[in-house]
């Protein structure tokens, strides 16, 4: 399949994630002359079918930064729709007299889109609200794999090394390196001490607790159904296929479907939220 016959709306990694990274690995790479030839078309020019020739050139590398963020827990096919989208800004904004590879100039952009969808959807993230604790979240990784557990030495470097606290460093060092627990300790005859089931109380059948639980199920349940309800249909509907449904559908498919852009729906999409979460707080 010849890149110069493909069209960009075709393409989407939620529908069939192997076959799209088949897919756009066959695109050909582009030599120095073939980049500088496109981007001057598109930047002096506007030819648009220059600037999709240079975003499907370089699609295969979204997809192998994306592959660094899998340990994230989030689908990978939204993380790779995401690196497209800064992909596309990087395309729209690159100068060819800068004299750099596109490459070299989009990873800023892919990475920057990618760390901004993890910041919005992973819970222990919410710690991460200045510029300091976000770098400090996805370079202590980095720091983790070379030093382990870090001397208290070394915390005070990477403090100093990514200008935040010390004690910012230990927090998001403790948050990175937890990891669950059973419920029921080890499965033999010699049980955990340290086994949450057995210092807990069981407030399972407790009447009170029970009918508290109960109501506050059900006044969530009708503060959300109120909440939606108030919504425009378009913007229902873009929640209950992105959050709600067992099958969720991606930015692209929903895209496809309202025949408008995946940058246009991500926007429904926020828009939507801060409804919701205004006309919750205020029930």
């Amino acid at each position: 399949m010849a890149a110069s016959l493909v069209n960009l709306q075709d393409l989407s990694p939620g529908r069939d994630l192997e076959s799209y990274i088949q897919t756009v690995g066959s695109f050909p790479l582009l030599t120095v002359d073939e980049e500088q030839e496109l981007s001057r078309r598109f930047f002096y020019e506007q030819d648009v079918d220059a600037a999709r020739q240079l975003v499907l050139a370089h699609l295969r590398f979204v997809v192998h930064v994306a592959r660094g963020y899998a340990g994230y827990g989030l689908a990978q096919g939204d993380l790779i729709q995401e690196g497209n989208l800064g992909l596309m800004k990087a395309v729209k904004r690159f100068d060819p007299s800068y004299g750099v590879r596109l490459v070299s100039f989009a990873v800023h952009w892919i990475k920057a889109e990618i760390h901004e969808f993890i910041l919005r959807n992973w819970r222990i993230v919410r710690v991460a609200t200045t510029k300091a604790q976000r770098k400090l979240f996805f370079n202590l990784r980095g720091y983790k794999k070379r030093l382990g557990w870090m001397t208290p030495d070394e915390v005070r470097a990477v403090a100093s090394d990514l200008g935040v606290e010390p004690e910012e460093v230990l927090r998001m060092e403790s948050r990175l390196s937890a990891h669950d627990m059973c419920f029921d300790g080890e499965d033999d005859e010699d049980e955990s001490p340290l086994a949450p089931a057995q210092y807990l109380e069981d407030t399972s059948l407790d009447p009170a607790r029970l009918v508290a639980d109960e109501d506050y199920s059900d006044n969530s349940t009708a503060g959300l159904s109120e909440a939606m309800a108030a919504l425009d249909e378009r913007s229902r509907d873009i929640l209950q296929r992105r959050w709600l449904n067992d099958d969720k559908a991606t930015l692209h498919e929903l895209a496809a479907e309202y025949s408008v852009s995946a940058e246009r729906i991500r926007q429904i999409e926020q828009n939507a939220m801060r409804k919701l979460r205004t006309s919750l707080e205020a029930a």
